[in-house]
């Protein structure tokens, strides 16, 4: 039998009403034996050692991103043009840009940098930073016409690319692909608008999706940063790994390792079959593998997605719409192919995540659940509306009744929230949107989440914002939808733990639970005001009785 350890600390904030507080944890192996008084675990359990290396530190659970991608060297590699500053894993600074002409000279200094041939790809451009700026292929094409460029914004849902991509995708005058932006001679601009348009243009700049992003080393590039911000448990929520070759071995492999410091939840991208059929195939595959999963691997979950990005205005709305008259969104999937899938993966017994920003298209989820439970009912499902934006307080209490959950955006508050103010759904929508209160008030199980790399991985900024609602500049979002500090720090752990279908496992610090720790400086519940959870340090984690010290100061 293993042996029995004693973890004091200045703190242990478990999470679990029955025993909210103790002053230090007991493990056993990779599973929490008990928690308590050190002095009584002790007694409890003779011949324990204690391990002191916490004992000024707090110890909380670890966080669990139900939104999250690996995303592998595309999504994180350094050429980054976003607005707000990040750090990466390693702690290597990534400026972005703050100005139009900072845009200019950091795609001229990469393309001087870059040998011949090689595609110039960048990442986290958002012009609703820059009012009446447009990123064209005539821009690009100043950067270079012999190379080609390829723009990935900040929500990964639009792209720019240069005449020489464009033109190999055989995107031309007249191109009739939704998505693919046409000037007033019928040209395309460059712009690019949801997967369908993005496709054949990230094909021909390298990037293939459905041949999988995932790499040994973005493995533990992405673990790494869950890391530094006390994430123990993260989905990469639109995986290839069980259909692509070799995608199944390579997870078992690394989550399989001591020294990979992270629970992994790959959810299925779903949303790459077209018909009844091939979702029951897929639906298939991804229940077989489930004998595969690990102690760090936990299998069963897919990802479907509706429609796009409110930022970028494809997001579909319902009425009222977009305060610009921005035209209606784009559906990634439409309503008849989404319920087929539903009605595959939820005949599987398979656990369903949906990309809805908009609330027409949690409108369309909601539909396809309530009719698929009438054809095969099933308790316990706990499919979740993903990024739920828009979703009203008529939706939640839908949800409600359906057994759904919300895995809520809330880091849109502060990343674009005086954009939406002033240029999607404007100031009376906003105090509606990202509603959390409403979403507990109607008793639907609640996470927040990043969806990183669109925002940073960052649990404790997250549940600020939700607990805030204020913008950078200080405007409310609407205190009605603020939620308490101790509601936040739920919906990072035990909530998304819960709509994993993994809050038997992980999310809270009880006994029988993985020994999964984040390690902080000061206790969260013991701030004046929500922001401050923004600058609280850690400093590492434990991931199954396993240490993992982080070599950087985590906030930015």
């Amino acid at each position: 039998m293993s042996e029995v350890v004693i973890y004091p600390a200045r703190l242990v904030r478990t999470m679990d009403a029955a025993v909210p507080t103790a002053e230090a944890v007991a493990v056993r192996g990779d599973r929490i034996l008990a928690v308590g008084d050190v002095d009584v675990l002790a007694s409890t359990y003779p011949g324990a050692s204690v391990d002191s290396r916490y004992a000024e530190l707090v110890l909380a659970p670890g966080f669990v991103e139900a939104h999250s991608h690996i995303g592998g060297e595309f999504m994180n590699h350094p050429q980054y043009l976003g607005y707000f500053p990040r750090t990466a894993p390693d702690g290597t600074p990534l400026p972005g840009a703050q100005t139009w002409q900072g845009v200019l000279d950091a795609l001229r200094v990469w393309d001087a940098e870059l040998p011949a041939g090689e595609v110039l790809l960048a990442r986290g451009l958002d012009l609703l930073f820059f009012p009446g700026e447009e990123l064209t292929r005539h821009v690009l094409d100043s950067i270079s016409t012999t190379r080609g460029i390829f723009v990935n914004h900040a929500s990964g849902h639009v792209g720019t690319a240069n005449s020489f991509l464009l033109e190999r995708a055989g995107y031309g005058a007249g191109t009739e692909i939704e998505g693919v932006v046409l000037d007033a001679d019928g040209l395309p601009t460059g712009e690019l608008q949801e997967m369908h348009a993005m496709g054949p243009v990230m094909a021909h700049a390298g990037i293939d999706l459905a041949a999988g992003l995932t790499t040994e080393a973005g493995m533990y590039a992405f673990a790494a940063d869950a890391r530094n911000h006390g994430v123990t448990t993260a989905t990469d929520l639109a995986s290839f790994d069980l259909v692509r070759p070799g995608g199944a071995d390579l997870l078992v492999d690394v989550t399989s390792r001591e020294d990979f410091a992270l629970r992994l939840v790959p959810a299925t991208f779903g949303g790459m079959t077209t018909s009844l059929e091939e979702a029951r195939q897929l639906a298939g595959v991804v229940a077989a593998s489930q004998h595969r999963a690990t102690a760090k691997l936990h299998l069963g979950t897919v990802k479907l997605m509706l429609d796009g990005s409110i930022q970028q205005h494809t997001a579909k709305l319902s009425n009222p719409g977009y305060v610009c008259g921005h035209d209606n969104g784009i559906w990634n999937t439409d309503a008849e192919t989404f319920r087929d899938q539903v009605r595959a993966f939820h005949a599987a017994g398979l656990n369903i995540h949906v990309h809805c920003n908009g609330d027409e298209a949690t409108e369309v989820f909601l539909d396809a659940v309530e009719t698929v439970l009438s054809e095969t009912p099933r308790w316990n499902h706990r499919h979740t509306v993903t990024h739920s934006q828009l979703t009203t307080r008529a939706q939640y209490r839908r949800m409600a009744e359906l057994g759904m959950g919300a895995n809520i955006f809330s880091n849109h508050i502060w990343y674009w929230g005086d954009q939406h103010i002033d240029s999607t759904v404007g100031p009376d929508r906003v105090k509606r949107m990202n509603a959390a209160r409403t979403a507990l008030d109607a008793g639907v199980k609640v996470a927040l989440h990043c969806d990183t790399p669109v925002t940073p991985l960052d649990p404790m900024a997250t549940a600020s914002y939700a607990a805030e609602r204020r913008t950078p500049t200080g405007r409310s979002w609407g205190d009605e939808e603020r939620i308490s500090v101790y509601e936040a720090l739920e919906a990072v752990t035990i909530g998304p733990a819960y709509l994993l279908k993994l809050d038997h496992l992980v999310g809270s610090i009880v006994p029988g639970k993985f020994a999964d720790f984040a390690v902080l400086e000061r206790d969260p519940l013991d701030v004046a005001e929500a922001k401050e959870l923004r600058e609280i340090g850690v400093l590492g984690t434990v991931v199954g009785g396993i240490h993992h010290p982080a070599p950087i100061a985590a906030r930015v």
